[in-house]
């Protein structure tokens, strides 16, 4: 927000797109599976303020009827961002997770800061750099993705002082009954703005992983005494008694996807006011109290975004043979778990 209409001396807007004005022909990028490809790259001072996307593939292809389509280029298109000219990215995540949805399965829902809307995919998070770099990497053996994309930026003379780095870290696996839920863990100085996560029980009609509350440690490696710590885990996410009513979604918490007989679900909440400050570092951990004998194993994947006060390396890298963990396919009784 503008404070006064002297901001706007230093400021141009602009944006990066696939749509090239001079041919008009071309308004998306191919991705036919392999190297990655540069979407956006700039080496002046700037924010972006939105970011979309959208792209066939996970359902059907235009026009053409004959068509291969496969749900799971929601999580096998990857997206990331590299700022101030850094090697290593600072947002490196599938699409359908980063976006809010990790079950490879498209969910209109809109929220302040991300959403699937009606067949397209935006961000509101603002996101400066010295120099960014966005690209985007199609991962499946066999379909070639068209990528539609668009990135609204300011442009600055000189970067606002205090301005973060945007990060999202993406994290999967499979759990067995007892054993934490490592959102993230981070070290430098910055503050911890939300997640997405999705979970899956093996069984069906299975929900009991949702009885894990949050773990907070903020500037300690003390396990043994957490700084914040929650009552469960949808209660986290702002819900309870297993979001009894099913499916929400508001501007800054919301249940996207809710199907107990499948054992899976899709959550999300952002932090304002309540952002999560640390100096030194940061982890974010769900941990069931119950006994073993009373829980099942279960698939989670899952997204946290923060800002820090320097671009710096993602403590994972992108796990790649584990992005199909455990997927059910939507209508059908296939399970697949390659």
């Amino acid at each position: 927000m503008f404070t006064s209409l002297s901001d706007l001396r230093y400021v141009t807007s602009k944006q990066f797109t696939t749509f090239d004005p001079v041919t008009k022909g071309k308004t998306k990028n191919l991705l036919p599976g392999g190297p990655a490809v540069t979407v956006a790259e700039s080496d002046k001072p700037g924010l972006i303020s939105r970011l979309w996307l959208t792209f066939p593939g996970w359902f059907w292809r235009h026009w053409d009827t004959g068509s291969v389509n496969d749900p799971s280029t929601l999580k096998k298109i990857i997206i990331r961002m590299y700022w101030d000219g850094e090697e290593f990215p600072s947002v490196e995540a599938p699409v359908g997770d980063f976006f809010g949805n990790g079950h490879c399965e498209f969910q209109h829902y809109t929220s302040r800061y991300l959403g699937m809307s009606s067949g397209g995919f935006y961000s509101y998070f603002p996101m400066p750099y010295e120099k960014v770099r966005i690209e985007l990497q199609n991962l499946h053996d066999s379909i070639p993705v068209e990528v539609f994309f668009n990135a609204n930026y300011e442009e600055y003379d000189t970067l606002p002082e205090g301005s973060g780095r945007f990060h999202c870290l993406f994290r999967t696996g499979r759990l067995n009954a007892e054993d934490p839920l490592p959102l993230v863990d981070i070290q430098g100085r910055g503050h911890y703005v939300g997640c997405s996560l999705s979970m899956q029980g093996e069984s069906l009609n299975y929900l009991s992983y949702l009885e894990a509350p949050e773990y907070v440690y903020i500037d300690t490696e003390d396990r043994e005494k957490p700084t914040i710590v929650g009552t469960g885990l949808e209660d986290y996410f702002n819900g309870g008694w297993y979001f009894r009513d099913g499916d929400f979604f508001g501007e800054l918490h919301g249940v996207p996807m809710k199907d107990t007989l499948r054992s899976m679900i899709s959550m999300y909440r952002f932090h304002e006011r309540d952002a999560i400050a640390f100096q030194e570092s940061f982890s974010l951990a769900f941990i069931n109290p119950w006994v073993g004998s009373h829980l099942k194993p279960y698939w989670f994947s899952s997204t946290a975004y923060w800002y820090q006060d320097r671009a710096a390396a993602l403590p994972d890298k992108l796990p790649v043979d584990a992005l199909m963990s455990m997927y059910r396919v939507r209508d059908t009784d296939h399970q697949s778990i390659p």
